[in-house]
């Protein structure tokens, strides 16, 4: 099975800390690395990480916060300043299409590499990105300024070819993408040996949703049904709960809420507000109704699974 992994940058909110980055994450599924939101402070997380500049072909970002948004730039530099040739996309609410470009124009004029804006609807449910192997679809959340998360969906995959039945019935090479695809064989005596016989199951669909800055919304868990992951943001805990309802976002508690909700396979919880010098008080608020949480750290890698 090809890894599916999520590199954690940043984990922090807004007001920064010796402990924290802000938010930023890499996605790597099938050989390919999206990153997800590009705080101030990313490029270092990427150094420390040991995560090549050069692999990132797309930038997801969830909303244009600071903390979410203002390191975008100065890496589009620094792409420039290693001789890049590979294109960037960038994935971001619409209504930063002006700004970006114009920030582009005025600090990276020369570039040697493309770079293409794709905007986001950030109120709507939708595929934004698609290659062979996995689609990346809107997540429409509650924030004070157009907000979204994503889903990265792996594509179904063909079964599993049984070599030792292949061998045994002398099946030629040039037939094992038929089988693949469903058929059968065969023998020269006229014995029909089903497709069933010759394959084993594929490997199963994996997800992972990323659902950065929210309030509580008690539908969201019908976006995010079933999957491998769920980051949901948890600023604060229960006893705070008129400060995340004022700033428009979620508890531990919330969190926990959608991921069992969702019937989700596990829960990690991230975005801590700076008054927490130790998450766990998070972490159990979360656990009492979701057992299956973990807390994010930088430089922290999660199979899904």
């Amino acid at each position: 099975m090809e890894p599916f992994r999520v590199y954690i940058l940043g984990c922090g909110s807004a007001l920064p800390t010796i402990k924290h980055n802000a938010s930023s994450q890499i996605v790597e599924l099938r050989g390919k690395m999206f990153m997800v939101d590009c705080a101030e402070g990313t490029q270092v997380l990427l150094r420390r990480s040991h995560i090549a500049f050069t692999k990132i072909g797309s930038v997801f970002i969830s909303h244009l916060h600071g903390d979410h948004c203002l390191g975008l730039m100065g890496m589009i530099s620094t792409f420039g300043l290693m001789d890049r040739r590979m294109p960037l996309h960038v994935y971001a609410p619409k209504e930063y299409e002006a700004l970006f470009q114009a920030q582009l124009d005025l600090f990276c004029p020369r570039l040697d590499y493309e770079v293409t804006f794709h905007p986001v609807d950030t109120a709507a449910r939708q595929i934004v990105y698609e290659d062979r192997s996995l689609t990346a679809e809107t997540i429409p959340l509650d924030h004070r300024v157009p907000c979204c998360g994503y889903l990265f969906r792996e594509k179904p995959t063909l079964p599993h070819i049984r070599r030792e039945m292949i061998d045994f019935y002398h099946i030629p090479e040039s037939q094992i993408a038929n089988i693949k695809n469903g058929a059968g064989w065969t023998t020269e005596e006229g014995t029909e040996v089903p497709h069933e016989r010759l394959v084993t199951p594929a490997d199963p669909v994996r997800s992972y949703a990323y659902c950065s800055d929210t309030r509580y919304m008690p539908k969201l868990h019908q976006m995010v049904e079933g999957v491998n992951l769920l980051y949901h943001e948890s600023t604060y805990d229960k006893s705070r709960l008129d400060k995340a309802r004022l700033y428009y976002h979620s508890t531990a508690e919330d969190a926990a809420r959608v991921a069992r909700d969702a019937r989700v396979g596990q829960l990690m919880l991230g975005h801590y507000s700076a008054r927490y010098e130790d998450e766990t008080i998070l972490l159990n608020e979360a656990k009492e109704i979701f057992p299956n949480t973990i807390l994010s750290d930088e430089r922290m890698v999660i199979d899904v699974k």
